[in-house]
């Protein structure tokens, strides 16, 4: 009776194979993917920050950020105004908080998550907003 065997070089070349597959799936797979939250929300926050900057005041004849920066009766005119202006700015499942001299508008931030943030000088006070993903 004759029995088959395999050639040893089969069997070394089938282990060899097992072992790259092996280790070219495990950098596949335990490679954690770059959290690119943070610069997205960034740019989300420098966004809004721009085109605040550019929107022109309702009032005074300057722009929506030194507006609602100049004193608290302003802001206090226009903090509602600003509020549905970033909301129609960012995504919907972006959620914000401006923060001027005389007040806040938008929701508090939450502990322990990522924001991006953007901080606008106006000449009237320094106005930042911060932004996170719902």
């Amino acid at each position: 009776m004759h029995r088959a065997q395999l050639p040893l070089s089969l069997v070394e070349v089938a282990l060899g194979a097992t072992l790259i597959l092996g280790v070219a799936l495990g950098f596949t797979l335990a490679t954690p993917v770059p959290d690119t939250r943070g610069t997205q929300l960034t740019a989300y926050a420098e966004d809004t920050a721009t085109i605040l900057q550019t929107d022109p005041a309702r009032h005074n004849g300057t722009t929506r950020l030194r507006e609602v920066a100049t004193s608290q009766r302003a802001f206090d005119r226009e903090s509602g105004s600003l509020e549905r202006r970033v909301e129609r700015i960012l995504p919907a499942n972006v959620l914000f908080r401006v923060r001027t001299p005389y007040g806040s508008v938008g929701t508090a931030v939450p502990r322990r998550t990522t924001t991006g943030t953007a901080t606008v000088p106006t000449g009237a006070g320094t106005v930042r907003i911060e932004v996170w993903y719902a």
